[in-house]
């Protein structure tokens, strides 16, 4: 084993070892850790949570997450997780996210601070037993099906949706309050149409009534840093995207928090090479990093990786691992963008390889490439062409496409790569 510590708290490890700890990590490089549906929960368990994005060019985020690294993984695998056995429930965490049902009590302050929005916003209560009435008696809704008419001013106060300083629709409003302060849960979707239904109904009392696990707010920062180290495998004591969700979390808290993790042994310093700072693992990630370090040959895999995977969530630090450095265009003018609309970043082995843009095309049952981008480093071999390809297709077959198409820039691409 190669690990060894450079002074009393700090391991100096080889930045080679910490990439290969953070893919093992994330079940991405070697044989699979995770597989079928029960993988699909485990590997959420690990994470925390797992980031939902309305987008479907080739699979919705949180679909395309679990796809890269569950063995056999489908689409209704999430849906049934998620709606029918209820293991898994829609919630705020980092950002608008999927987390398991269990974890909800964690969120308490999310609930608590939507109940008190709703007295900044008159009327919206007054909707919300009517509301109630009718769901108790009719069953799950959509701001579609929900009886209530006209316009009110709300703006949520745990996410984007409504509309602070203008009206916005009644019943989508007093839908998203009661999702919001936990009197409601999604009971099911219809594409990006959400149908509520009581959370009563669908979450058992322990869970739904629980008080939070962490009554002081540096207990709730702990938890949400050690929850954060789970979904991505390390961290960093500066200002990071990783960090949304985590409560009135600030950068003197943080360092508090990361300075008592450390010194309650829960989580263990790093000093990795090329690194500038400590970066910090959970204490019980060590057996992992230790087979990290015996630099066993891993079979490598080929995987598609979605923009906002946990992997991605701290783009610096995946920059300054990998020296890979990716940005998601959707928001970018098309004559502006350096790569595509939706593009997902390419892991073989033990390296980020270069960026893809895929779009399934329901109609005529295709999946189309239709950009691809190989890092300048990258050296072409069949290895890599046939890993390439066979990942092409395990995401046509997983979008239901039963053939992949190049597109012409695509094609060119794999031409010049391969001359090169």
């Amino acid at each position: 084993m190669s690990l060894r510590k450079i002074n009393t708290t700090e391991l100096n490890i080889s930045i080679e070892t910490f990439r290969r700890y953070i893919l093992l990590k994330q079940g991405l490089l070697g044989a699979y850790r995770f597989s079928g549906k029960p993988g699909a929960l485990e590997y959420v368990k690990q994470a925390g949570c797992i980031q939902f994005d309305p987008i479907n060019i080739c699979g919705r985020n949180a679909e395309l997450t679990l796809q890269s690294r569950v063995k056999g993984f489908k689409k209704q695998h999430l849906s049934e997780l998620l709606y029918k056995d209820r293991a898994l429930i829609d919630y705020t965490d980092k950002e608008l996210s999927i987390l398991p049902a269990v974890d909800l009590p964690y969120l308490e302050r999310w609930r608590q601070t939507a109940r008190r929005n709703s007295a900044d916003y008159p009327g919206i209560e007054e909707f919300a037993e009517d509301a109630l009435a009718y769901i108790s008696k009719h069953g799950p809704v959509s701001s579609a099906t929900l009886p209530i008419e006209g316009e009110i001013i709300w703006g949520s106060a745990i996410h984007w949706s409504g509309n602070r300083h203008g009206k916005t629709n009644a019943a989508r409003s007093v839908l998203e309050q009661m999702f919001s302060d936990g009197r409601l849960v999604i009971h099911h979707k219809e594409g990006t149409k959400k149908f509520y239904d009581l959370a009563e109904r669908h979450i058992s009392p322990e869970i739904l009534n629980a008080p939070d696990p962490n009554v002081e707010p540096i207990d709730h920062i702990k938890w949400g840093i050690l929850r954060r180290m789970g979904a991505i495998g390390a961290l960093w004591n500066r200002r990071s995207d990783s960090f949304l969700g985590i409560w009135g979390m600030d950068a003197a808290l943080r360092t508090r928090a990361f300075a008592e993790l450390a010194a309650e042994g829960r989580i263990i310093p790093l000093s990795v090479s090329e690194i500038s700072v400590p970066l910090y693992i959970k204490a019980d990630d060590m057996p992992l990093l230790e087979a990290a370090s015996e630099r066993k040959r891993y079979k490598k895999r080929c995987e598609f990786i979605a923009p906002l995977d946990p992997l991605m969530w701290d783009r610096n630090l995946i920059e300054a691992v990998f020296g890979f450095r990716y940005r998601l265009e959707i928001y970018v003018p098309a004559e502006k963008r350096l790569f595509g609309y939706y593009v997902l970043p390419i892991v073989f082995g033990e390296e980020f390889i270069g960026r893809i843009e895929a779009a399934a095309n329901n109609t005529t049952g295709e999946l189309i490439i239709k950009g691809l981008w190989l890092e300048p480093k990258v050296k072409w071999s069949m290895a890599l062409s046939d890993s390439l390809h066979a990942a092409c297709e395990r995401l046509a077959n997983f979008n239901g496409c039963s053939e992949t198409t190049y597109s012409e820039a695509a094609q060119k691409a794999l031409e010049q790569i391969g001359k090169g």
